[in-house]
């Protein structure tokens, strides 16, 4: 069949499945039936006449990858958070990167840049996105942001949030948000709305927050019922956020705290009593020098856990297929252990455990009947697979975004047969590159 076009019923046929339902299992040879944009049965030999087939054979067929926190529109700026040429001393860094030139952004740069991440997240089998936009510079460039996530077809959590550079003593947009809120588009219950929270000021060393200025924001998202994330603990300097947020009440299961490297025993557990959510970014972690995730005392409190792009400034791409491998290998690693953490528990946070880090568990992270048709195809003939051994440990150590065949979201397919069907990615990288020169013209002058 081709792709593109929504159905009413589509088969997934002879697959390798992966459910990650604990309940399900996995069903080798096993087929998917998909109605109204539904899974709706999962097993072999399911009877679906007149419905169009996906051959699955040779293929793993797996949840859609979820992302927890994805500064989408900051991938117009790929890999520039260095920025050091040979001779010279080191760039300015992501952060003064990221405000030198995000301040130059208007809204066009915001809807380029976030239409990239939107094509890089389907050819790499992410069908959930958590886009953190903390360059909110008007209600333009949130409408912006907002229209590359509904034109992709991606599943996402737009998590409206403040300007790159605002001042700390001022607090920010409270009526976009409300505003936003109040004229919200779910676009067929594809797209939801979260506040990107400053809290007590973040990872950035430079951005200290007074209670004055992020109490009331915080309050003003929970007054429309709006889910909340938040950066805390992440570099050293960061250290004590989470405690701060305890001991003022702020925490709770609305809220997600991102990176959390520097937690210590005791903030951990205020998290898992106060049913708070984490997202993990290792990849720019590591690179930013924050230090290593602490992953596997996140899970043994019993905290759900979701793994994330971040932002390619610092990581260069979205691949989160490399993103569990390093999850599982830092966690091993600390623990003298190669068993400490399995590449099907690596998977968990990428799927499953990465929904309920986004409270969407409901609607997808396995393939469970009545969720969210989010599924991907992941061929193995290919070079660096090439063999069939256990289909959890190839998705986490040796697949990469190439090997992705298929991405259908919400019973619609993106990407068959290893290309996108939706999104022309030549124009969309042409129009990129055209939107960051003029970025980089007005940031210099």
């Amino acid at each position: 069949m081709t792709g593109g076009e929504a159905r009413d019923a589509l088969v997934i046929r002879r697959g390798h499945v992966l459910t990650m339902d604990r309940q399900l299992g996995d069903i080798p040879g096993g087929d998917v039936l998909v109605v109204g944009g539904r899974v709706v049965a999962v097993g072999p030999g399911l009877r679906a006449p007149g419905a169009p087939v996906l051959d699955a054979r040779g293929m793993i067929v797996a949840p859609g990858l979820v992302d927890t926190h994805w500064h989408m529109w900051n991938t117009l700026l790929r890999s520039m958070s260095g920025g050091s040429r040979p001779g010279e001393g080191p760039g300015p860094g992501y952060f003064r990167a990221c405000v030198g030139l995000g301040r130059a952004f208007g809204p066009d740069d915001m809807y380029q840049g976030t239409r990239l991440a939107c094509a890089e997240a389907i050819n790499s089998g992410i069908t959930t996105v958590h886009d953190w936009c903390h360059n909110v510079r008007g209600q333009a460039h949130a409408d912006a942001s907002l229209r590359a996530l509904a034109e992709s077809g991606l599943r996402a959590r737009f998590s409206y949030g403040y300007a790159a550079g605002h001042a700390n003593d001022q607090p920010m947009d409270l009526a976009g948000l409300a505003r936003l809120h109040r004229d919200w588009d779910s676009g067929g219950g594809l797209l939801s709305l979260g506040l990107a929270w400053r809290g007590p000021g973040g990872s950035n060393p430079a951005m200290r927050v007074p209670p004055a200025i992020y109490r009331p924001e915080i309050e003003a998202a929970r007054a429309l019922g709006v889910p909340v994330t938040v950066h805390a603990c992440g570099p050293l300097s960061s250290a004590g956020q989470i405690a701060a947020l305890a001991a003022a009440g702020l925490l709770g299961p609305d809220v997600q705290v991102v990176h959390a490297n520097c937690a210590t025993p005791a903030e951990i557990a205020q998290l898992a009593e106060a049913g708070a959510t984490v997202s993990l970014s290792p990849f720019t972690e590591i690179l930013i020098g924050y230090g290593l995730p602490q992953t596997a005392e996140f899970l043994a409190a019993g905290i759900p856990t979701g793994l994330s792009v971040d932002t390619t400034m610092l990581s260069g791409n979205a691949d989160m297929f490399a993103i569990m491998k390093v999850t599982q290998g830092i966690v091993n690693a600390r623990a003298h252990d190669e068993f400490a953490l399995t590449a099907r528990q690596a998977l968990e946070l990428a799927t499953i455990e990465g929904a309920r880090s986004l409270g969407m568990a409901g609607e997808t992270g396995s393939l469970t009947p009545g969720k969210r048709a989010d599924i991907i195809l992941v061929e193995t003939g290919s070079p660096n697979l090439g063999v069939f051994t256990d289909p959890a440990h190839m998705l986490v150590t040796a697949a990469q975004p190439a090997n992705v065949d298929t991405v259908i979201v919400n019973g619609r397919v993106l990407k068959r047969g290893g290309a996108l069907v939706t999104l022309d990615a030549a124009q969309i990288s042409v129009e990129a590159q055209t939107a960051l020169d003029g970025i980089r013209e007005r940031a210099t002058a």
